[in-house]
């Protein structure tokens, strides 16, 4: 895409690798950049540095915490897990269903949909971020917490307060929930491209990997962070295979980043400084039989704070000259420059072929549709159609694949052939004439309406007050609890979703459904004989015996945008 007179987001702007990409970008004159970093002071003293430079374009600073809703997001995420009222509302927004309006209170949806970006890239550690969380030490306490409880020596409301910062600490929904926000929110602001800085988790090395976090070697934290890192890929290459979203790309460093600086100075961990402490060899402490940990009151304060030469790397801490010299020797992490990513980055964004893009790689190594498969296809649906002359049976749905939804519109859409043998003769009755001869095959045929109902997918009437059921329905789904409020919208919505809905409503509805059916179908071939007329959707006439399989394709394409846009 051209950058000039452009307006950019760069996520993660103060770090390391955000700094260089802010520099490389502005060099190509856009109209305006949006710099976000956690802080405040942060994302402001970027845009001032910038601004030496890049005094023509407007710089913006903004800040926050992009994984959470805006009223928490400057609220460090240790006080929102301690306190219950926060805590409460950060666990709902990442367990709760992704309604439009949940996904709208994120405050990286207001982000974006406020400052509508041409171009975002996405320079945030996401999963670090996600997987310190510390998902295992979380464990470990709700473990202890359940252990007293049973002891009686806490009550349970502590232990209800314990396990739901468990389920704070869980990634893989607040992973998802960020993937759902970002691809509502760059759609509603028609993003063009956006562009993810990652991480392999382990700066490039394996199972064998020496730098840890626990006694175990890798520890259960550092493989999170790859876990988290390769879902995260996984979710931006179904984000680029989306129809309506930005072009998606990933630049996936396997090395340490290094550097921002070299100094000698208080050395910093966390934001903190690192006091000392002295033990004199007269105060030596005895291993008995317990130890801890963490003990306050020993060792004596010397009332300073460690100094030495470090190298700064950003994000990934600061390192003393040996720990450096360790990590970046050869065979070791090794290490890459922000400069020379943000280089693959600009290069990438501009078009150029850097053979560094991992949705890119993916999509070049993924086995898609086959040839071959498309020729069986024919002779698998023939063998299909054969058995089901042969044993008198019409296969239309198990509700195996999911969602109910697929299963209620085949058997909709089969239920009106068996009513109107020739679908299109639909159109000549009332909505309420339709509704009523769909009810009588449903009261006619006692094998199909047990079918229907047994696989979880209810019948409701005509009347839109009564229905016919089995002892389990998928919809409404479990959430908590198996008996739910109807409320006014609760039929409209089940039904929506995965209920056979014989109210004349929802028959209107698919009487203008197989009329555009049929007009794809046939009226446009007629004007386009080409190759580009999509040929492998078109309507065989009305003695076609997939007709419920036909039509529900051409719904999912067209009314519901569902369809692949990668082969």
């Amino acid at each position: 895409m051209m950058l000039r007179n452009s307006k950019i987001l760069v996520l993660g702007g103060f770090g390391l690798v955000g700094m260089a990409v802010c520099r490389k970008l502005l060099a190509r004159g856009p109209k305006a950049l949006v710099v976000l970093s956690l802080k405040q002071q942060e994302s402001e003293a970027a845009c001032k540095e910038l601004a030496a430079s890049y005094p023509h374009v407007q710089l913006i600073p903004v800040w926050g915490d992009i994984f959470v809703r805006e009223s928490l997001k400057d609220i460090p995420r240790s006080e929102i897990m301690s306190n219950d009222r926060y805590r409460a509302e950060f666990i709902e927004d990442f367990w709760e269903k992704p309604s439009p309006e949940r996904l709208r209170t994120f405050y990286l949806h207001r982000l974006i949909s406020e400052h509508k970006p041409d171009l975002i890239v996405d320079s945030v550690n996401s999963a670090t971020g996600l997987a310190y969380q510390d998902l295992y030490s979380a464990y470990y306490d709700m473990r202890n917490m359940l252990q007293s409880f049973d002891q009686g020596k806490v009550t349970a409301t502590d232990l209800e307060s314990q396990m739901s910062r468990f389920v704070g600490t869980v990634y893989m929904p607040q992973l998802l929930r960020h993937i759902q926000v970002l691809v509502d929110a760059t759609m509603t602001a028609k993003t063009h491209t956006y562009v993810k800085v990652g991480t392999t988790g382990t700066g490039g090395m394996g199972f064998n990997i020496p730098y840890t976090h626990a006694e175990d070697k890798p520890s259960g934290q550092l493989l999170a962070k790859s876990a988290v890192a390769g879902a995260h890929s996984m979710l931006l290459f179904l984000m680029a295979r989306t129809p309506g979203c930005p072009y998606v790309k990933e630049v996936k460093p396997a090395a340490a980043i290094a550097w921002k600086r070299i100094a000698y100075g208080e050395v910093m961990k966390g934001g903190r400084p690192i006091p000392l402490f002295d033990c004199p060899p007269d105060a030596a402490e005895a291993l008995n039989q317990t130890f801890q940990r963490v003990t306050n009151g020993v060792g004596r304060p010397l009332g300073e704070n460690l100094k030495s030469v470090f190298i700064d790397t950003g994000e990934n801490g600061i390192f003393s000259t040996d720990e450096f010299f360790t990590i970046t020797a050869s065979e070791q992490m090794e290490f890459v420059t922000p400069e020379e990513i943000a280089q693959a980055v600009l290069w990438e964004i501009e078009g150029g072929n850097t053979g560094l893009d991992v949705i890119g790689a993916l999509d070049s190594v993924s086995m898609g549709p086959s040839y071959r498969a498309g020729i069986l296809r024919s002779a698998a649906l023939d063998e299909m159609a054969r058995l089901q002359r042969e044993n008198g049976v019409t296969s239309i749905a198990f509700e195996m694949l999911g969602p109910p939804h697929l299963s209620k519109l085949l058997y909709e859409a089969h239920l009106i052939k068996l009513a109107y043998p020739n679908p299109s003769s639909v159109q000549r009755d009332t909505p309420e004439v339709v509704a009523t001869k769909v009810w009588d095959v449903v009261c006619a045929d006692a094998k199909l309406r047990a079918t229907i109902i047994s696989i979880g997918v209810p019948i409701l009437l005509p009347d839109g007050k009564r229905i016919l059921r089995a002892p389990e329905v998928k919809i409404p789904a479990y959430a908590g609890s198996n008996e739910l409020r109807i409320e006014a919208t609760s039929v409209d919505e089940w039904a929506d979703k995965g209920w056979i809905d014989l109210r004349p409503s929802n028959m209107e509805r698919w009487q203008r459904r197989i009329d555009d059916f049929f007009v794809a179908g046939h009226e446009d071939a007629a004007r386009d004989t080409s190759s580009a007329f999509p040929w492998e959707r078109r309507a065989q006439g009305d003695r076609d015996e997939h007709f419920a399989g036909r039509i529900v394709t051409h719904i999912f394409i067209n009314e519901e945008k569902g369809e692949r846009i990668k082969s």
